[in-house]
Protein backbone atom coordinates (compact mmCIF):
# COMPACT_ATOMS: atom_id res chain seq x y z
CA UNK A 1 0.00 0.00 0.00
CA UNK A 2 2.11 3.92 -1.39
CA UNK A 3 1.92 5.95 0.97
CA UNK A 4 -0.06 8.72 -0.90
CA UNK A 5 -0.45 12.62 -0.20
CA UNK A 6 -3.63 11.68 1.28
CA UNK A 7 -2.20 9.12 3.93
CA UNK A 8 0.58 11.23 4.71
CA UNK A 9 -1.71 14.65 5.29
CA UNK A 10 -3.76 12.32 7.45
CA UNK A 11 -1.29 10.60 9.59
CA UNK A 12 0.31 14.31 10.38
CA UNK A 13 -2.97 14.94 11.14
CA UNK A 14 -3.71 12.13 13.60
CA UNK A 15 -0.10 11.67 15.21
CA UNK A 16 -0.56 15.84 15.83
CA UNK A 17 -3.81 15.72 17.44
CA UNK A 18 -2.96 12.90 19.38
CA UNK A 19 0.05 14.90 20.65
CA UNK A 20 -1.79 18.09 21.88
CA UNK A 21 -5.14 15.63 22.85
CA UNK A 22 -1.87 13.86 25.48
CA UNK A 23 -0.87 17.24 26.48
CA UNK A 24 -4.73 18.26 27.28
CA UNK A 25 -5.20 14.54 28.85
CA UNK A 26 -1.51 15.19 31.49
CA UNK A 27 -3.20 18.94 32.13
CA UNK A 28 -6.23 17.61 33.33
CA UNK A 29 -4.85 15.33 35.36
CA UNK A 30 -3.02 17.75 37.35
CA UNK A 31 0.29 18.06 35.12
CA UNK A 32 0.28 22.03 35.30
CA UNK A 33 2.08 23.58 31.46
CA UNK A 34 4.98 26.07 31.44
CA UNK A 35 5.28 28.89 30.00
CA UNK A 36 7.66 27.36 27.39
CA UNK A 37 4.79 24.05 26.95
CA UNK A 38 2.23 26.41 26.11
CA UNK A 39 3.84 28.02 23.43
CA UNK A 40 5.63 25.19 22.35
CA UNK A 41 1.80 23.36 21.67
CA UNK A 42 1.45 26.44 18.89
CA UNK A 43 3.12 24.64 16.13
CA UNK A 44 0.87 21.98 16.49
CA UNK A 45 -1.99 24.06 16.55
CA UNK A 46 -0.93 25.64 13.04
CA UNK A 47 -0.09 22.58 12.03
CA UNK A 48 -3.24 19.97 12.63
CA UNK A 49 -4.86 23.17 10.24
CA UNK A 50 -2.51 22.68 7.84
CA UNK A 51 -2.57 18.97 7.74
CA UNK A 52 -6.56 18.82 7.23
CA UNK A 53 -6.00 22.19 4.25
CA UNK A 54 -3.71 18.90 2.95
CA UNK A 55 -6.09 16.49 3.35
CA UNK A 56 -8.45 18.10 1.51
CA UNK A 57 -6.23 19.11 -1.25
CA UNK A 58 -4.79 15.68 -1.33
CA UNK A 59 -8.67 14.63 -1.77
CA UNK A 60 -9.20 17.38 -4.71
CA UNK A 61 -6.15 16.40 -6.39
CA UNK A 62 -4.53 20.04 -6.13
CA UNK A 63 -1.64 19.21 -7.48
CA UNK A 64 -0.32 22.50 -6.93
CA UNK A 65 -0.75 23.57 -3.62
CA UNK A 66 -0.34 20.32 -2.00
CA UNK A 67 3.50 20.54 -2.15
CA UNK A 68 3.50 24.06 -0.34
CA UNK A 69 1.14 22.84 2.29
CA UNK A 70 3.27 19.86 3.01
CA UNK A 71 6.61 22.83 2.82
CA UNK A 72 5.13 24.69 5.47
CA UNK A 73 3.83 21.55 7.72
CA UNK A 74 7.23 20.33 7.25
CA UNK A 75 8.89 24.17 8.30
CA UNK A 76 6.49 24.58 11.21
CA UNK A 77 7.76 21.08 12.46
CA UNK A 78 11.19 21.59 11.91
CA UNK A 79 10.98 25.13 14.40
CA UNK A 80 8.94 22.73 16.35
CA UNK A 81 11.72 20.25 17.25
CA UNK A 82 14.32 23.24 18.03
CA UNK A 83 11.93 24.69 20.25
CA UNK A 84 11.30 21.18 22.12
CA UNK A 85 14.89 20.64 22.33
CA UNK A 86 15.51 24.09 23.15
CA UNK A 87 13.24 23.12 26.27
CA UNK A 88 14.38 19.69 26.91
CA UNK A 89 18.20 21.34 27.33
CA UNK A 90 16.49 24.16 29.56
CA UNK A 91 15.21 21.41 31.66
CA UNK A 92 18.37 18.93 31.62
CA UNK A 93 20.48 22.63 32.92
CA UNK A 94 22.36 22.79 29.32
CA UNK A 95 21.75 26.30 29.20
CA UNK A 96 19.61 28.84 30.87
CA UNK A 97 15.79 28.86 30.39
CA UNK A 98 14.09 31.91 30.16
CA UNK A 99 13.86 34.48 33.64
CA UNK A 100 9.75 34.29 33.79
CA UNK A 101 10.11 30.93 34.61
CA UNK A 102 13.57 29.51 35.70
CA UNK A 103 16.35 30.85 37.78
CA UNK A 104 15.67 32.60 41.70
CA UNK A 105 12.46 33.50 42.69
CA UNK A 106 12.48 37.37 43.43
CA UNK A 107 12.62 38.50 46.88
CA UNK A 108 9.93 40.17 48.56
CA UNK A 109 10.28 43.14 50.74
CA UNK A 110 8.18 41.95 53.60
CA UNK A 111 6.45 38.91 55.20
CA UNK A 112 3.08 40.24 53.93
CA UNK A 113 4.09 40.99 50.52
CA UNK A 114 5.21 37.18 50.02
CA UNK A 115 1.88 36.36 51.63
CA UNK A 116 0.26 38.14 49.15
CA UNK A 117 2.25 37.25 46.34
CA UNK A 118 1.58 33.45 47.50
CA UNK A 119 -2.40 33.85 47.13
CA UNK A 120 -2.25 34.92 44.12
CA UNK A 121 1.17 33.51 42.17
CA UNK A 122 1.25 30.29 40.86
CA UNK A 123 5.01 29.36 39.14
CA UNK A 124 5.13 26.55 36.89
CA UNK A 125 8.62 26.27 36.41
CA UNK A 126 10.39 25.44 33.26
CA UNK A 127 13.17 24.03 34.39
CA UNK A 128 11.40 21.38 36.08
CA UNK A 129 10.24 18.16 34.89
CA UNK A 130 6.47 17.56 35.37
CA UNK A 131 6.83 13.93 33.99
CA UNK A 132 9.03 11.60 32.16
CA UNK A 133 7.80 8.55 29.70
CA UNK A 134 10.31 6.59 29.37
CA UNK A 135 12.94 8.75 30.74
CA UNK A 136 12.31 11.42 28.52
CA UNK A 137 10.33 14.77 29.25
CA UNK A 138 7.59 16.12 27.32
CA UNK A 139 9.50 18.38 26.03
CA UNK A 140 11.96 16.09 24.70
CA UNK A 141 8.97 14.47 23.45
CA UNK A 142 7.62 17.26 21.14
CA UNK A 143 10.93 17.74 19.56
CA UNK A 144 10.79 13.77 18.83
CA UNK A 145 7.47 13.63 17.75
CA UNK A 146 8.27 17.07 15.67
CA UNK A 147 10.98 15.89 14.14
CA UNK A 148 8.61 12.63 12.85
CA UNK A 149 6.30 15.31 11.59
CA UNK A 150 8.66 16.95 9.48
CA UNK A 151 10.22 14.11 8.11
CA UNK A 152 6.59 13.10 7.13
CA UNK A 153 6.00 16.18 5.86
CA UNK A 154 8.79 15.69 3.54
CA UNK A 155 8.14 12.55 2.26
CA UNK A 156 4.89 14.06 1.49
CA UNK A 157 6.39 17.21 -0.81
CA UNK A 158 8.22 13.78 -2.37
CA UNK A 159 4.89 11.98 -2.67
CA UNK A 160 3.40 15.07 -4.73
CA UNK A 161 6.13 14.69 -6.90
CA UNK A 162 4.84 10.86 -8.15
CA UNK A 163 1.27 11.73 -9.65
CA UNK A 164 0.59 7.99 -10.29
CA UNK A 165 0.12 8.23 -5.94
CA UNK A 166 -2.82 10.55 -6.57
CA UNK A 167 -6.07 7.95 -6.35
Amino acid sequence: MPLTPFRIALAILLIASGSIASAWTLQVLGFAPCELCLKERIPYYVGIALAGAACLLALNRSTALLPAAFGFIGLIFAASAIFGGYHAGVEWGFWPGPKDCTGPLDHTQSVNDFLTRLQTFKAVRCDAVAIRIFGLSLAAWNAVISVALAGLAAAGVGACADKRLFS
